[in-house]
């Protein structure tokens, strides 16, 4: 291969294809204008300036797209950190908010490293779509505020919006959608001089850029133990948001991502953030949703540019963009929260099939999630409630039968299955301590120890029968089993 040849597969796909750049700039151009009220809303939640939660989306995404293991997810201010963050803006004030930030950000690094994304892998299919399904709710839920004790024109805005991107589509998919609906309803309600909420009314958009600084606070041991709790809080639910939204992202796509890069990219552009004053963020499923379902981006230029054009719609076109109807961005919203929904997971025909255990732990994580609107409380419930189902289920598993020798001398109980803390409860009552013969088989070449519980429950056993003046064999142990129970056995009394 020629080194031009090689040079030219160097090239990101944004360079060598138009049709990708042309897909990448629109779809940054249409985050940006999705970014601004939500990030104005969240900045409101955290208690902070509109411009903190701005700014705060603009180093986000920027440096995300440089630093990130997800190509084409959008990370900026979100709700989940603002709800993290609030208390410690309220009762301690800005200048602890921003430190918070720059230590979350240091411990997402610091998790990263330590490979805390593998833990993805024990996150079950169902909690994924439990998550999926409420985000979609909750994106919804958001818009509810938008279309209420509103004036009435906002709800033909909002239908026409829907309309467009519903039916533009099938015309062609030169321009997304989304922007050809933000465009059209803005220029209406300008000629038209309609009365109806717009982006300006959320709040002033920033004039000029962040400029870096340290935050304004004592470099103290109590300071760092005021800030520590937060910004612990936040790392975690910021990681796992954007964790799982990488997950979401890979199933879509089908192209895979480093989400330990991602981790240590997300806790590098919360502390650029910080150090710039922005309030913190992390990875967002709506604009995520809108660049990767909705306009198609799947390199890191969308990413790149949805934090640029935000900035610049900010400062050079904020007259412009602070007309924008509010109606317009929802009908975006409310479109990207149908699409995000996996309609499939409560079909009826899904619903008939799949076990009544997975069903209740996308419930409980779905409910979690809209009541809390915490994705990481639903995720953890979600999670925690999964392994009971799976203990449960499994604890059924383990199987004990008796078969005694033609000599009325020997008992040999045959054991199969998994032999954990669950199954290995109900274990010590199944067998005939009074009644069984002087020399007791117990065969476990059929199961397999996993913790110390099936080891004490094998202990108890063994002393049981001894009491009895009864002798215990354990014979067809594998190795792993074989090297726990030696290692444990006798080491686990009460008391000792």
């Amino acid at each position: 291969m020629s080194p031009a040849a090689r040079l030219r597969g160097l090239k990101p796909d944004w360079l060598s294809d138009p049709k990708v750049w042309r897909t990448e700039v629109l779809a940054g151009l249409v985050v940006a204008l999705a970014l601004v009220p939500e990030s104005i809303s969240f900045s409101i939640i955290a208690g902070v300036d509109p411009a903190l939660g701005l700014f705060a989306s603009f180093t986000m995404a920027v440096t995300v797209a440089i630093f990130g293991g997800r190509r084409a997810m959008i990370s900026a201010a979100t709700g989940a950190v603002a709800l993290v963050i609030a208390p410690l803006n309220r009762e301690h004030g800005l200048g602890y908010l921003i430190a918070a930030v720059i230590l979350a950000g240091v411990l997402q690094v610091a998790l990263g490293a330590l490979g805390v994304a593998k833990l993805m892998r024990f996150i079950p299919r169902s909690v994924m779509v439990g998550f999926v399904n409420s985000l979609a709710i909750l994106v919804f839920m958001a818009q509810v505020p938008e279309m209420t004790d509103v004036p009435w024109a906002v709800y033909p805005l909002i239908a026409a919006g829907l309309a467009l991107m519903v039916f533009l589509p099938r015309i062609t998919t030169v321009i997304p959608a989304p922007l050809v609906s933000i465009v059209i309803l803005t220029l209406v309600t300008v000629g038209a001089a309609i009365a109806v909420p717009t982006v300006g009314d959320k709040g002033a958009l920033p004039s000029s850029l962040p400029v870096p600084g340290l935050p304004d606070v004592p470099f103290t041991l109590d300071t760092l133990t005021t800030i520590a709790p937060y910004a612990f809080a936040m790392a975690l639910v910021g990681l796992m948001e954007s964790l799982m939204t990488a997950k979401l992202v890979d199933d879509i796509t089908d192209t895979p991502s480093d989400k330990t890069r991602e981790s240590i990219g997300q806790g590098i552009a919360n502390i650029v953030t910080g150090f710039f004053g922005g309030m913190g963020g992390c990875a967002m499923i709506g604009q995520t949703m809108i660049n990767v379902k909705v306009s198609g981006a799947r390199t890191r230029l969308s990413t790149f540019l949805a934090g640029a054009f935000l900035m610049v719609l900010c400062i050079v076109f904020g007259p412009v963009v602070s007309d924008i109807p509010m109606a317009a961005l929802v009908a975006v919203m409310v479109m990207v929260s149908f699409a995000t929904f996996d309609w499939h997971s409560i079909a009826p025909r899904t619903l008939r099939r799949m076990p009544a255990g997975e069903m209740v732990v996308m419930l409980v994580t779905v409910v979690c999630v809209v009541v809390t609107h915490n994705l990481a409380v639903g995720v953890v419930v979600g999670s925690i409630t999964a392994m009971v189902v799976f203990a449960k289920r499994v604890a059924h598993l383990a199987e004990v039968t008796a078969v005694l020798d033609p000599d009325g001398s020997t008992v040999v109980y045959r054991v199969t299955g998994e032999l954990f803390f669950a199954s290995s409860n109900d274990l010590v009552g199944r067998f005939d301590y009074a009644g069984d013969p002087e020399t007791v088989v117990i065969d476990l070449s059929g199961a397999h120890i996993w913790d110390a519980s099936s080891v004490a429950a094998l202990d108890a056993i063994e002393n049981k029968y001894a009491q009895r003046g009864k002798t215990v064999e354990i014979t067809g142990l594998n190795n792993p089993s074989a090297a726990m129970h030696g290692r444990l056995s006798g080491e686990l009394a009460v008391g000792h």
